[in-house]
């Protein structure tokens, strides 16, 4: 059963239909390997951000095990409650549109923010300083960061839409991802991309607050797109797994290229 090529709309669940029901089919047996994140998103004409959806939302349902420098290997499904799935976006989706929206929202902050605005920005950010990461408590300082930014142009819509947008990192399949590459390395270095906005918006600076908002979401995107695959071992076969499936039909549609993206308003890194 070959892959298909994908339309555009909410592509990481179509890749994941397509995987799990290979899966179910015997595609892929239990305990081999699937291709490679590169090859899928070959294969399937998309991006690899995409396709390390796809597993994430495959492994949170117990289908795939993800195996750090090693690969991606099918698993005997557990008997565990289902994900609802459908309604749970994307975490690079949910970080795009975080990307978009925040770097709005510090642009007007360091044109607007008052004595009492710095000083509650200042707050989260010293809480964010002195907490281990990862865990709660610094996902508490971290969203009260981003609230108190918002919370400086005194509406009371865009701090909920904030508030409601972070909050998707409590989802699964953000929270399994995280799993992966969130540690005090990249905590620290967060912090100071978290310094560079409140900086620029106690200077001032409205372009200077924009992109560094702007960077630092672009940044945790990259950080959850680091290779956790067996990329290198791609070419050779290995103990288990299934040459990937041929006949995959050409795509008819792309996801827009880096320079579109730009000018739609959101860069991409």
């Amino acid at each position: 059963m070959p892959l298909e090529a994908v339309e555009a709309r909410r592509l990481y669940r179509q890749v994941a239909d397509q995987l799990r029901s290979l899966i179910d089919s015997g595609e892929y047996a239990v305990g081999s390997r699937l291709p490679t994140e590169r090859e899928l998103a070959e294969q399937l004409k998309i991006s690899r951000p995409t396709v390390r959806e796809a597993l994430i939302a495959l492994e949170v349902e117990g289908r795939v095990r993800i195996r750090v420098g090693s690969g991606i290997y099918v698993t005997e499904p557990a008997d565990a409650a289902p994900v609802p799935s459908a309604v749970i976006e994307g975490p690079f989706e949910l970080l795009r549109a975080r990307e978009f929206l925040e770097s709005a929202i510090a642009e007007q902050a360091a044109r607007v923010a008052t004595k009492d605005d710095i000083d509650r920005i200042d707050a989260a950010l010293v809480a964010m300083e002195n907490v281990d990461h990862p865990g709660e408590a610094s996902m508490v300082h971290d969203r009260a960061f981003h609230i108190a930014i918002a919370g400086c142009l005194g509406n009371a819509v865009l701090v909920r839409v904030v508030g409601e947008l972070f909050d998707q990192r409590l989802n699964p399949y953000f929270a399994q991802l995280a799993h992966y590459f969130e540690n005090p390395g990249t905590w620290r270095t967060a912090l100071d991309e978290h310094r560079a906005v409140r900086d620029a918006i106690a200077a001032r600076r409205p372009l200077a607050a924009h992109d560094a908002m702007r960077d630092h979401l672009a940044h945790s995107q990259e950080r959850f797109a680091q290779n956790f695959g067996a990329e290198t071992s791609a070419a050779a076969p290995a103990e288990g797994k299934r040459a990937a499936p041929s006949g995959v039909q050409p795509a008819t549609s792309r996801r827009p290229s880096k320079k579109q993206a730009k000018s739609g308003g959101t860069r991409r890194k």
